[in-house]
């Protein structure tokens, strides 16, 4: 047992704590002033209580690192609680979607925005997008915007596609699509065809981006999550996205704590962020500027993310930039001095990416910089080299698996399908894959990313790449610690050792007792941070 001086404030024992993966379990760990003071046997941990030291039994449970989310929107997870619910789970056709939409309208002053987000047409009867003429008849009078669950595309009705100034003649954009049906506009915008849409939506307010945060960070809380990284900020708000993560930290209404990545390419924030003096690192432990990040193509589930061949459809997916557009933004931003993360799923995107890196790194300066690829969904063994060699860190989805996995097999095939997400082979090559949930596009809860991980089972029953399934202690570690390394703060969070932050999850059951099948059904009864109750289920804190 290694400690730091003093008596413990809190002692937490009566169960399991798992400290990390090269750490193992400790029998009683010891908290004081917001740090872990020691952490090992019981017997030893107990010498290191006080008069005023408090006691937490677990009864069995285990405690580990409170989850580190390394790729998430956490601002979009919090607005989506405003708007319409057109996930799988509420919806199954596209009428039920234009029902949702007429219901809305009827309560919504004409002319006023109805938007909604996270419908997977893949999942819908006929496996159809809705289209702007459905919207058109369920809401005449309102401009319409529903998003997909990726992200990556959204259909508009004829009012929203109007206030954008997209017509019949309107050329695709580069880097976009405006998808057509015998040369008229059906409403489904992807890629950067969506940034017209987006200029025409309402401005929100920092009060209301301040009040998604609150909401966003305190679910986050009572599934055991601590830290986060929100994967591009200034997609909500533009600078005023900055502006709420300030005021909601000052005004203690930052649940979690908060790693910024700022929005780049031309309708990012990236360029003010360095004017203002925001680069990567500045802050404090519970708000900090992280990378800038870039989009390079869309998503796999969407057949917009860039592929090598072609989808079952013919498609290659889109390439957002230009090898040159793409190479000028990797190299100004490393040279500037910040972290990048670039996001590419398609193996040609990925492919783009390493050769955007190895001409900035050009000079030797990437190894330590800690370079990210988000999601990183379709790799190959070479390409994965490439990344060792570069210092690249993979910040992957395996709920992608369980949630789009049947998807991928319609457009992908069984082979590359297989292969994708390959958490088994980027922890063995020691590239230290940062799981993540990329939430809203998936549940932000970790359990079933945990499972994902374990079983890579869709949701249809398939098995896709058994060899890729992690251990449940690997899983964790990519989830606790590799979370922390890739946001560059594993001095201080990731894992439960003497001299870093007491930020503890203490789940309601032991999942290393228990079935893979299991781990969907395990939740967060505490979350701590800083050795305070931040989330308590139970009301067993007092």
């Amino acid at each position: 047992m290694t400690a730091i001086d003093g008596k413990a404030d809190l002692i937490l024992s009566g169960g399991p704590i798992w400290c990390g993966l090269t750490q193992g379990f400790a029998e009683a760990l010891a908290v004081r002033d917001g740090l872990v003071l020691a952490a090992g046997r019981a017997s030893d941990v107990a010498m290191l209580a006080g008069p005023a030291t408090r006691r937490l039994d677990l009864r069995g449970r285990l405690a580990i690192p409170a989850f580190h989310d390394a790729h998430m929107h956490l601002m979009s997870l919090g607005r989506r609680a405003k708007a319409l619910d057109i996930t799988p789970g509420a919806v199954g056709t596209a009428q039920e979607i234009a029902d949702l939409v007429a219901a809305r309208a009827a309560t919504t002053p004409p002319g006023g925005w109805i938007t909604g987000s996270g419908y997977d047409h893949d999942r819908l009867a006929g496996k159809r997008h809705p289209t702007r003429w459905d919207l058109d008849r369920a809401a005449p009078d309102h401009p319409v915007w529903l998003g997909r669950c990726c992200g990556h595309m959204g259909v508009a009705n004829s009012r929203a596609l109007a206030l954008a100034g997209i017509t019949r003649d309107t050329p695709n954009p580069p880097g976009g699509v405006i998808v057509r049906e015998n040369g008229e506009p059906t409403g489904l915008l992807q890629e950067r065809a969506m940034e017209a849409l987006h200029a025409a939506l309402p401005e929100p307010s920092v009060a209301e981006l301040v009040e998604a945060i609150e909401i966003a960070g305190r679910r986050c809380l009572s599934y055991g999550i601590g830290s986060v990284m929100d994967a591009c900020v200034g997609m909500a708000g533009g600078w005023a996205d900055v502006e709420a993560y300030e005021a909601a930290e000052r005004a203690g209404r930052l649940p979690v704590r908060m790693t910024m990545a700022m929005g780049g390419g031309p309708a990012g924030i990236a360029e003010q962020a360095f004017a203002k003096g925001y680069l990567t690192g500045r802050g404090n432990q519970r708000l900090r500027v992280g990378p800038v990040k870039f989009f390079t193509d869309g998503s796999a589930g969407g057949c917009t993310a860039a592929m090598s061949k072609p989808y079952t459809n013919g498609d290659l997916g889109v390439l957002i930039f230009s090898d040159r557009e793409l190479d000028e933004m990797v190299g100004h931003y490393h040279h500037r001095g910040y972290q990048v993360a670039v996001h590419a799923i398609g193996d040609a995107a990925i492919d783009q990416t390493l050769r955007s890196f190895d001409r900035a790194c050009a000079d030797g300066t990437c190894n330590h910089r800690r370079h990210r690829i988000e999601h990183c969904g379709f790799i190959d063994d070479r390409q994965m080299a490439e990344m060792q060699r570069l210092g690249l860190i993979p910040a992957p989805q395996p709920v992608f698996v369980r949630d789009f996995g049947d998807t991928y097999l319609n457009v992908l095939g069984e082979e590359r399908s297989a292969a994708c997400y390959p958490m088994a082979r980027w922890q063995r090559r020691g590239l230290k894959p940062a799981m993540s949930s990329d939430t809203p596009v998936s549940d932000v809860n970790p359990f079933v990313n945990l499972y994902a991980a374990l079983a890579r089972t869709t949701v249809g029953g398939e098995v896709l790449g058994a060899d890729e399934c992690l251990t449940l202690a690997e899983a964790l570690s990519a989830y606790t610690e590799n979370g922390a390394y890739a946001c560059g703060v594993e001095d201080r969070l990731g894992t439960l050792e003497a001299g870093k932050l007491a930020d503890i999850a203490v789940l309601n059951a032991n999942p290393f007792d228990r079935s893979v099948a299991d781990l969907k059904d395990v939740a967060a009864d505490l979350t701590l941070l800083d050795g305070r109750v931040a989330f308590d289920r139970l009301g067993e804190a007092g």
